[in-house]
Formats: C-alpha cells, sequence, structure tokens
C-alpha cells in the first residue's frame, strides 16, 4: 500500500495518499463537489492556461527579488511539464464549484508545489521549501489566477473553434463548386419562389460560415484583457507595485499571446460582460448552424415522398421497425449539440448577471458552460463535414422536375412574357394541373428555343437585361 502523508488546513488535519499530488484544500473540495461529474483533468487547455499563468507570476516575483531563485526554477519547470500534458490526472476537482474557483486555484497551487518539491529532491507535503499559498500563489488570489486562466484557455478554445468552422465552411464551398450548373426551385415560406443552382444555396452556407468565423475572431479579442496583478478585488493588495506590469509581460512571454492588463483592475475583477457576448456569438453560430441542418433534413427528405433534391451519406438503420429507412443522423445530432449551446448562452448570462459588488462568484459555472459548448461544437462540426456534407450528393432531374413543374417558374418568364400572361398561365397551370412550361408552348407565348434559352440555368440566376417580349 501507498504511504500516507498529513496536510493540515483551516478545517484541520486530513491524511493523504503520497500517490496524490494534490493536497488538502484539494481533497476537501473533491469531498465536497459531486456536481457534473465534469473534472479538471478532463479540461487540459483549462490545465495548461493554470500553469502559464503560475509560471508568469513566478518569473514576475523572482525579477521583483520576491522568490528565490532555486524555487522560481522549481515551480517554472513543474508548470512546463504540466503544459506538456504530465499530472493531468491530478486535477480531480469537479469543474462546477463553489468558492469563485478557489478550489481550482488550490487544485493548480498544490500540483505545481508538490511536483517542484519532488524536482528540488523534497518529499510531497514539505511545503517549507515551496508551499502552494507563499510561494505557488504569491502576489495573486484566486480572483486575479483563476479568471486570468479561464482567459487564456477561452483565446485558445476560440481559435481551435474557428478551425473546425474553417473544416465545415470549406466542405460547403466545395458542395457549391459541384453543384453550380444543378438548377433547382427556391423556396421561400416553404413554397415555389424562382429557380436558382444547387450550387447558390451551398454557397450561402458556406458564406454563412465565413462570417461567423470573423464574428468569433472578434469576440476572442474581448478575452486578452485580464486582471491579473488585481489579487483579492482589484485593489492589489499583497502584490507588488511593479508586479502588474511585469506579470503582464510575462504572460505575452509564456503564452506567445497579445494578453494585456485592464486598466481599471477593480472593474476588470468583476465585470464578466465579455463572457455574455462570446457567449452570445456561440449561440449565433449554434442558430445558423441549426438552420443549415434543417435545410439538409428537409432537402433530403424523401427519398420517394419527400422533396429528394439531394441525398445524404446513408450512416445507420433507421429504424427498428421499418426496413430500409435511413434517417439523418448527422444533422440531427448537430441539431442538439446547437440546442444545447442556445441553452448554455442563457446559463451564462443569468450567471454572469448573478454577480455581486467587486466580484463574480459564478465564474466556474461560465466557464462549464463555454468550454462544454465550444468543445461540443468544434466535434459537431468536423462531424457533420466529415460524415455527411462530403458525402452529399445531388438528385439533379428532381431538381430540375421541380423547376418545370412549379408553378414559381412563371416568374422568370414574367420579364418575357407580362404579368398579365403571367398570370393567366399561372392560373391554367394550377387548376389544370399541366406545367407553366407546356402552357407556354401551348399558347405559342414563346418558342420552344426561346423558352429553353430563358430556363437555362445561367439565364435564371442573376440579373439580366430583358426586352418584354409579349404585352
Amino acid at each position: 500500500m501507498a504511504s500516507t502523508r498529513i496536510e493540515h488546513d483551516l478545517i484541520g488535519d486530513l491524511e493523504l495518499s503520497n500517490d496524490c499530488y494534490y493536497g488538502v484544500q484539494t481533497a476537501r473540495a473533491k469531498e465536497n463537489f459531486h456536481i457534473s461529474g465534469v473534472l479538471l483533468s478532463s479540461m487540459p487547455t483549462f490545465i495548461a492556461s493554470l500553469a502559464k499563468v503560475k509560471k508568469a507570476a513566478a518569473l514576475a516575483n523572482f525579477e521583483l527579488g520576491l522568490l528565490d531563485e532555486k524555487i522560481k526554477n522549481a515551480i517554472c519547470e513543474a508548470c512546463d511539464l504540466i503544459i506538456a500534458g504530465k499530472y493531468h490526472d491530478q486535477f480531480v476537482v469537479d469543474a462546477i464549484q463553489g468558492g469563485a474557483g478557489t478550489s481550482t486555484n488550490m487544485n493548480a497551487n498544490e500540483v505545481i508545489a508538490n511536483v517542484a518539491l519532488e524536482l528540488m529532491g523534497h518529499k510531497k507535503g514539505e511545503y517549507k521549501h515551496c508551499h502552494p499559498n507563499n510561494h505557488v500563489n504569491l502576489s495573486q488570489s484566486t480572483n486575479d489566477a483563476y479568471p486570468t486562466a479561464f482567459r487564456v484557455a477561452l483565446y485558445e478554445k476560440l481559435i481551435e473553434l474557428t478551425v473546425s468552422m474553417g473544416i465545415l465552411r470549406d466542405s460547403f464551398a466545395k458542395k457549391a463548386e459541384e453543384f453550380k450548373d444543378i438548377i433547382k426551385m427556391g423556396r421561400t415560406q416553404l413554397q415555389d419562389a424562382v429557380p436558382m443552382t444547387l450550387g447558390q444555396e451551398f454557397k450561402t452556407y458556406a458564406v454563412m460560415m465565413t462570417e461567423d468565423i470573423d464574428r468569433v475572431l472578434e469576440a476572442r479579442n474581448l478575452v486578452r484583457e485580464m486582471n491579473l496583478g488585481a489579487t483579492a478585488i482589484g485593489t492589489g493588495i499583497n502584490s507588488h507595485p511593479d508586479y502588474a506590469t511585469l506579470v503582464e509581460k510575462k504572460l505575452q512571454e509564456v503564452t506567445g499571446r497579445p494578453f494585456i492588463t485592464a486598466s481599471d483592475l477593480v472593474e476588470a475583477t468583476q465585470d464578466t460582460g465579455a463572457y455574455v457576448q462570446i457567449s452570445g456569438v456561440l449561440k449565433r453560430v449554434s442558430t445558423k448552424v441549426s438552420k443549415i441542418c434543417n435545410d439538409l433534413r428537409l432537402l433530403s427528405s424523401g427519398p420517394r415522398a419527400g422533396l429528394s433534391e439531394i441525398n445524404l451519406p446513408p450512416m445507420q438503420p433507421g429504424s427498428s421497425i421499418m426496413p430500409g429507412k435511413v434517417n439523418p443522423v448527422i444533422p440531427e445530432v448537430v441539431n442538439q449539440v446547437c440546442y444545447h449551446v442556445i441553452g448554455a448562452d442563457m446559463t451564462v448570462t443569468i450567471a454572469s448577471e448573478g454577480g455581486q459588488l467587486q466580484l463574480n462568484v459564478f465564474e466556474p459555472v461560465i466557464a462549464f458552460s463555454l468550454f462544454s459548448s465550444i468543445n461540443m461544437m468544434r466535434r459537431a462540426f468536423e462531424t457533420l463535414a466529415e460524415k455527411c456534407v462530403n458525402g452529399i450528393t445531388a438528385n439533379a432531374d428532381n431538381c430540375r422536375d421541380y423547376v418545370l413543374k412549379s408553378i414559381g417558374l412563371v416568374t422568370a418568364l414574367n420579364p418575357y412574357i407580362g404579368y398579365e400572361n403571367s398570370t393567366s398561365v399561372a392560373k391554367e397551370a394550377l387548376e389544370s394541373g399541366k406545367s407553366v412550361h407546356d402552357i407556354v408552348l401551348e399558347r405559342k407565348l414563346l418558342s420552344k428555343e426561346e423558352l429553353e434559352e430563358i430556363i437555362r440555368p445561367e439565364n435564371m440566376i442573376k440579373p439580366k437585361v430583358v426586352t418584354l417580349t409579349k404585352k
């Protein structure tokens, strides 16, 4: 059996296994918070960001003469190991917790301290050589270390999200090119409207994704401003006068990202408005992607009794009772992810509103909501691209038949045969069941050659100067 050690905190003594790199405060949090079942260990970007903040602080404290070089080196080496992916299993606190993130901060402080102790040749828990609070947490409070690490992680996660969005955008763009010559009926209010190409439909989806990549990158800039150096409420109590300026520089060096110190640290410590705006952008993206998934399901409906303009790649049998049925399972699962993100936006909003006075204690649920939303969106968008969009095929004949049979075709003929003739043709088509195409030819409103020229895809999908031929 592993040996144990005794650690002490405000509550009292606690026996810990020497296998544990975390300490007494983490152990208590582990017992107190059985909430989401999602542990910090499943958030590698956040863990690495915590280590980056602690490394930047150690470098600043050393340069200010507040930290012994040997301790600084050990802390920095421990942080580097964590950034590289080691010891993540020691981050055992539930992501949703009371205490405004104190348990997360102490989990990082204790693991870093104990790794540093071993690097220095000491045993875990021999904190007189490297203490979680006195050394690793020097010049910091949970109230500036936690939100700064959150922002460092969020910056990286938003970059990852744009990569996944780019994959989906490129899939739509490729299909737009593939389908550029396939004429089909455009629809408004689910009714026939005017002709377009299937390529135009898919190009729209690509443009929508491109626009939202820009919105995500704009939102990412909101988290560049951090409050490291604020300590408890923004006054910088217990920190060196030059610490905030210096730690900003060190964090930039450690992360390679343009993080800046807020101009007013008291304001920055309590203001969570950036998270509300970022969450709103995630909701915007999800709302639009969900609409696209609705379109894909509708366009592929059938295959015999629906629109059946496109075919989604069959991924699995669709029913336990109906043989041969194949469901649009990939768009369906992406829809559900989007619904989750839209709901999480309300959580972020309420949690941000719920802060009082100099601190918002609900940042853990904000972090949980944003991280889970981004992770699910990334996986969903890549799944949609790889398992659905890339394999979509077009039913070109169906698309063209709908155009020829549609009453909406008369709108494209209106500039050539006039409004009165168009109305009369539309009425007869509705009453008789004949196609607009056939009625126009029967009435000799246009020759077959003229009609075929008009309904060529390239002549119906863009503006064109037309001289009225029939009045």
